[in-house]
Formats: structure tokens, C-alpha cells, sequence
């Protein structure tokens, strides 16, 4: 994001001060502001602004010498949190192009919608306009930052400022996972990633342990030092704690695929496919930066989180296709694509979490495979789950992120195509339910432990910006995580009201 400037230096959110500069939300059907309804009645009129959902007008206020910003939301019945931050987003870039430093918007209860998460989206909103990744250019984003004062309902000041605090805090970390993603291999390696996540998370209470090729060895991570053989990277074992519940022995568990380049190993990519394999670590900051928003807003929940960093390369050591080799489970594994690793890696990391960190239950969260590009695009992670309850809970928390997810089946008929011949298992089941079959694969390392896979290759990477989301990495995966750990009861959201 910015190397010099924090999104809490960049943004500055204040309660009740009257600005120059005004934002006024639109619904179709509900009036306007008395000091705007001239104004708003004329542009309807024309047909130049009538409030529809993703309106936006931009006019000059002579007499009060400021911007006014008219954002459309649609019907008032309508308009959903997905369409609050989009129209935050909107308002932060109008008030940028407009060279806009500090503004001033009234945050009206919307039907249906909980008034603490109403105001969540249009933070949430206003600091995606933020993020650039501009390190590597030699001329930068000026990042001007913004000043906005809200108007809200008398009573709720103290939810809405918990609520502007905790966000803030949420896209830092959600910044920080697109960071990781964007960051060449060059640079990103095991090591330094191992580095970046004690930098990160020590300091905010969270432990921080990591173990090389050594130790991961004496664990018996056969399959995962299988793929790191092919690199000269040291490979990293890299375990995150966050106590925020002594009073609680249960524990939820995070794994993120962490494979910094992804070359194919001797089944070589096509080197178009090569270009962007800096992103194959996608799952590992989703749980890196979703371990950092937990800690910054000492979520009452204990999570542990796991990565096994490696690349994976082809050098006279690499292990090819054909070969077989073991798993700190036991099973054995026949190698028929070594373009298939980040499974081998995962199935140690799924193993450890629950024979060694003793977790209730886990979410594994990984840019697994094409073929779930295929079936779901861009728009949509893939999810598989082994128990029902806790993958309810990870779509409601997918849904409240609005990070959407759609559960593809994992009958015991896929996971026969993992079955082994020479081996216990096969890693790749061929090319029919590509995204099943991986998924098939992971599940015979979770045993009766709750486990949920999220293949997230089609949505952690975007070849184009989609709405606030730029192009490049997402950050996928990091509001998921974090909702799922917060598990706020959809009738306990703080606001003391019901929807």
C-alpha cells in the first residue's frame, strides 16, 4: 500500500463538524436533505441525477464555496451493505479528483440494514479507494488524505466510532495481504515472508513460531519438503498463535497455502501462466493478515494459524512426476503432476494443525486450481467442507464480507479418484472436477476434525479492477477469516436495535 503513510494517518473519521464540502447519499424514493432537495429536484427533472444505485454528480457549491457529491443507493428498500461501500468508494474518488481534503456526510438509517454496519460499509468504502501498489515505480501516488465527518443518529456515538476503529483496522490487514500477493518472488520468499508475518503480529501479542527444513523434517513433513526440494529457498514452517479467549480451551485453526512461486516444477507452466505465480501465496496472507486484524482488535477468540512457505522449482533435487513419496500422516503419495504441490503442502500443514496444535476445527484457505477458475471465474470462491455447521458459518461470514462463495459437492464418489494404485493416494484425480478432486485429496488428512477448503485462484488475483477492488491481489480471504472468528450473532451486530 503506502510505505510511508498508515490508512490511520491517511484517513481521519470525526462525529458532527460541518464541512464545505458535502457528501449527500440518494435513495430513489426517500427526499433528499431540505438544504439539497432544490438541487436534487432540478438534476431528477433533467434525468442527469435521479439516485439510482452507482449514480454519481459532481457540482460546484458557489455559495458555499464547496463540492457537493451526490451518490445514488437505488430503492430504500433495496439497497444492501455491498452497495454502501460502493458508494463510499465512489465518494472517496470524487472527493480525490476533486482534490478534496475534508468532507462532511449525514449516515441515515437504511430499512433493513443494522446502523453500526451501515456505517462500516461506507468506512470500509471510503479506505478501499486507498490502496495502490506502487513500490517498484519511480513516479508515485500522491496518497492525499481525507478528512470526513459524519452525521449520525443521536445515541449511537460510541457503536459508530468502535465501529470506524475496527474497520480501519480490518483494511489495514486486508492491505497488507494484497501487499504480500503483490510482492514479486524476488523478494518474497519463504524467509522473508516468515519475516514479515513476526514483524507484523509479534509486536500485537500474537506468537510467532517458525521452524526450517530441519524441524520440519523431524515432523515428518514428507510431502511438503518433497516440493521444496526443487528450490534453493530454505523452506519455512511458519505457526501463528492468537490467545483472545483464557477463559475459553477452544480453538479454531487457519492454514494458507504458501507456495511464493509456482513454477510447475518438471510439469512445467506454459510461460504465460508463469507470469503471475507470485500470487500462489494468496492463502497464506489471507491468514497472515487475517491473524493481524484479529490482534489489532483483540477479538475474544483463540486462533491458531499455520503456513508451509516454499517454492516450487526444478533443479537436479526437484521430484518429478512419478515418484512417490510420504506425508507426516503416514499416507503415501504417487506423483502425477508436480504442478499439483500446493495439496502436498497443505496436507502436512492440515495434519500438524490438528495431530500437534490440537484445534477444534480448521479452514484451509488456498489459490489450489485452475479448474475452479474454470467452473467459477473470478467472481466466486470455491467451497468443500467435511461438516455442515461449519460451513454455514464460513458462508455467512463470506456473505457479510462480501467475499461470495458457492459450495461445490464432495461425495465419497470424487474422493475415489484420488485413490492410489502404487500409493495410498494420487495427487491429481485427472482432468474432470479438478477443483473436487484437490479438494478430495485434503480431505483424506483431516480425519473427524470440522474442516472447511476455500479455492480461492480465481478471486485472490484479478486480471482487471472489479469495482473497489484493484486489479492485482484482493485480499481475499481476510475479512472471511476474520468474520468467522468474530461469529457476532446477526441479532447482536452492537447497534441495541433490530434490523
Amino acid at each position: 500500500m503506502m510505505a510511508d503513510k498508515s490508512l490511520h494517518e491517511m484517513f481521519s473519521f470525526t462525529l458532527d463538524m460541518e464541512k464545505d464540502n458535502v457528501v449527500i447519499p440518494v435513495c430513489e424514493d426517500v427526499a433528499v436533505e431540505e438544504a439539497y432537495r432544490e438541487e436534487y429536484a432540478f438534476l431528477s427533472e433533467k434525468g442527469i441525477f435521479t439516485g439510482k444505485s452507482g449514480e454519481v454528480y459532481t457540482t460546484l457549491d458557489a455559495a458555499r464555496k464547496g463540492v457537493l457529491i451526490f451518490i445514488g443507493l437505488g430503492k430504500e428498500k433495496s439497497v444492501n451493505l455491498e452497495q454502501v461501500r460502493k458508494a463510499g468508494f465512489k465518494a472517496a474518488q470524487e472527493l480525490s479528483s476533486n482534490k478534496v481534503a475534508s468532507a462532511c456526510m449525514m449516515i441515515s438509517k437504511l430499512s433493513g440494514l443494522c446502523y453500526r454496519e451501515t456505517t462500516k460499509a461506507w468506512v470500509e468504502g471510503m479506505l478501499q479507494s486507498a490502496y495502490t501498489f506502487d513500490k517498484y515505480l519511480a513516479k508515485k501516488k500522491n496518497h492525499t488524505g481525507l478528512e470526513m465527518s459524519f452525521f449520525i443518529k443521536e445515541g449511537k456515538e460510541d457503536k459508530v466510532k468502535s465501529a470506524i476503529a475496527e474497520t480501519i483496522n480490518l483494511m489495514d490487514a486486508v492491505f497488507l495481504a494484497r501487499d504480500l500477493v503483490n510482492e514479486p518472488a524476488i523478494s518474497l520468499t519463504p524467509g522473508s515472508l516468515a519475516v514479515i508475518a513476526e514483524k507484523e503480529l509479534t509486536s500485537l501479542g500474537v506468537e510467532v513460531e517458525v521452524l526450517g527444513r530441519s524441524s520440519a523434517a523431524e515432523l515428518g513433513m514428507a510431502a511438503f519438503l518433497a516440493v521444496a526440494k526443487g528450490s534453493s529457498e530454505e523452506p519455512k514452517v511458519i505457526i501463528m498463535r492468537y490467545k483472545g479467549d483464557k477463559e475459553s480451551q477452544r480453538l479454531l485453526g487457519l492454514v494458507g497455502k504458501g507456495v511464493t512461486y509456482d513454477s510447475g516444477g518438471y510439469s512445467l507452466k506454459p510461460k504465460d501462466s508463469m507470469v503471475t505465480m507470485y500470487d500462489d501465496m494468496g492463502g497464506s496472507a489471507a491468514v497472515i493478515g487475517a491473524m493481524k486484524a484479529l490482534a489489532l482488535n483483540d477479538v475474544k477468540r483463540n486462533v491458531t494459524a499455520v503456513v508451509l512457505a516454499t517454492e516450487n522449482m526444478v533443479n537436479g533435487e526437484a521430484y518429478k512426476p512419478g515418484d512417490i513419496i510420504g506425508s507426516m500422516a503416514g499416507k503415501t503419495i504417487e506423483i502425477l503432476s508436480t504442478d499439483a504441490e500446493g495439496r502436498l503442502t497443505l496436507a502436512d500443514a492440515l495434519h500438524y494443525i490438528i495431530t500437534k496444535e490440537k484445534v477444534d476445527e480448521v479452514v484451509d484457505i488456498a489459490t489450489l486450481t485452475g479448474a475452479c477458475v474454470v467452473a467459477l471465474g473470478e467472481q466466486m470462491s470455491g467451497a468443500f467442507a467435511s461438516d455442515d455447521e461449519l460451513m454455514k458459518r464460513v458462508k455467512n461470514a463470506a456473505e457479510k464480507s462480501a467475499e461470495p462463495t458457492w459450495q461445490l459437492p464432495l461425495n465419497e464418489e470424487y474422493r475415489e479418484l484420488v485413490k492410489g494404485t502404487r500409493s495410498d493416494l494420487k495427487n491429481s484425480g485427472g482432468r474432470w472436477g479438478g477443483a473436487i478432486s484437490a479438494a478430495a485429496f485434503l480431505r483424506e488428512f483431516t480425519g473427524d476434525t470440522p474442516w472447511v477448503h476455500l479455492d480461492i485462484a480465481g478471486t485472490a488475483y484479478l486480471t482487471a479492477g472489479k469495482g473497489y477492488l484493484p486489479k492485482g491481489a484482493t485480499g481475499t480471504g481476510v475479512k472471511t477469516l476474520y468474520n468467522l472468528a468474530l461469529e457476532t450473532p446477526e441479532s447482536g451486530c452492537g447497534c441495541g436495535e433490530k434490523n
